[in-house]
């Protein structure tokens, strides 16, 4: 049992008021020295892994957090890091996926974080600039890039510590957490031939984000290689509402000579896919066959016999906050903050 004393919230001994736990306080509980204390928060090595341990604990017990004002007018440092999340819904859980996996990698450091909302079809550039020209956080995250991300560029310029999820065509490089599309594509197009299908087409994502152009690239790749017929819905994206994405669908289909095999990036698309194509009397399975990128539970809990390949989102969030704290500390090999991740095999095949 803890040896420290428990005093009801705000107050102190014999039950006198106190404001906000200070290092002074836990000076007094623990017997140390105000400035050993911080020393102990701090974790510098001189002081033993003992008294680190207590003063932690002590800290944790009252509800101690430093003052961010006092530690950002003596060390520069907001201990923020600031993210900008996109709210589509295409990827299910996506906010909360990569939000837990920062946290899970800010865990026992002294930073906070901080959500701000990134429209879709914007690049923010006012949110970014906001952030750094305030000093509102020690680095950024930042999602959903473009080839020549003008927020990308800004942040270079002012060697503003940030980590992106996605990458960039830019001739300079910068710290990144990306997800290998075009193998993922590549692999799923060639599993919906294999399968017999004589006309697979692709649902990608928006044309202006680097992620849609790898997608594109991993699908023609394995459309020529296998000499087949194929078709891009290019009206639609990932990004179009689940009732538009299933009514283009049907109507395509009520054209004739429709494609027989969906190559779909996210969960959203292909149940959208599968209503639509439902909706003209047709089985999945039978009459066509989709493959697409799974981030939740969701697709084969719904459709089960839909084959697809797992993102861990949160592993992406863990990678991005790891990364970060590794350009705020001043590392710049890139070898150290780059990270593509690969899709894990084989593909989730009910049969």
């Amino acid at each position: 049992m803890s040896s420290i004393p428990k005093f009801p919230a705000g107050e102190g001994k014999g039950g006198a008021r106190k404001g906000k736990p200070t290092l002074r306080t836990i000076a007094e509980l623990t017997g140390l020295a105000v400035t050993t204390v911080s020393r102990a928060l701090s974790d510098a090595p001189q002081i033993s892994a003992e008294t680190r341990r207590r003063v932690h604990q002590v800290a944790s017990e009252i509800g101690y957090s430093p003052d961010r004002a006092a530690q950002r007018l003596k060390t520069g440092r907001t201990n923020v890091i600031a993210v900008l999340l996109e709210p589509h819904e295409e990827i299910l859980g996506y906010g909360t996926s990569i939000m837990a996996g920062v946290a899970k990698a800010m865990q026992g450091t002294a930073y906070h974080l901080i959500v701000m909302p990134n429209l879709l079809h914007t690049s923010n550039m006012a949110a970014v600039s906001y952030i750094m020209r305030n000093g509102m956080a020690d680095g950024l995250i930042i999602s959903r890039t473009e080839p020549l991300d003008p927020r990308v560029k800004l942040l270079m310029e002012n060697d503003f510590p940030f980590v992106t999820h996605g990458r960039t065509e830019l001739s300079s490089s910068h710290p990144y957490v990306d997800y290998d599309n075009f193998t993922f594509t590549y692999e799923a197009t060639k599993r919906l031939i294999a399968k017999g299908r004589r006309k697979p087409a692709l649902i990608s994502g928006p044309s202006q984000f680097t992620f849609a152009s790898h997608i594109l690239h991993g699908f023609m790749t394995a459309v020529r290689e296998a000499g087949c017929p194929y078709e891009i819905i290019s009206d639609i994206d990932l990004d179009h509402p689940a009732g538009v994405i299933r009514d283009r669908i049907a109507t395509r289909y009520r054209q004739g000579d429709a494609p027989d095999a969906y190559m779909c990036g996210g969960e959203v698309c292909a149940l959208a896919t599968i209503t639509g194509m439902s909706d003209c009397g047709l089985t999945l399975g039978v009459e066509y066959d989709i493959v697409a990128k799974q981030t939740s539970q969701l697709l084969s809990a719904i459709q089960p016999q839909v084959e697809s390949i797992y993102e861990d989102l949160m592993a992406t969030g863990e990678h991005m906050g790891r990364i970060l704290q590794k350009r705020i500390a001043g590392e710049t090999d890139m070898r150290e903050l780059q990270m593509l991740l690969c899709p894990e095999g084989p593909f989730r095949d009910a049969t």
